[in-house]
């Protein structure tokens, strides 16, 4: 019969090892330029180009 113990923790997470924690930034809160931003509208202006008006005028 299996003892009633607890589950063992593993402490050796990538979080806590080989990393700088008090330097590290998300993305969200990282710079980019301005013409990064400008290409991602024109790549959604493509994508729903693609997914709305294409198949809207091939029912046309």
């Amino acid at each position: 019969m299996a003892e009633d113990t607890e589950p063992a923790v593993d402490h050796d997470s990538a979080a806590d090892v080989g990393h700088d924690l008090e330097g590290r930034t998300t993305a969200p809160m990282s710079e980019f330029p301005t013409g990064n931003a400008g290409l991602g509208f024109v790549v959604l202006l493509v994508g729903l180009a693609v997914a709305f008006v294409l198949p809207l005028a091939l029912t046309l």
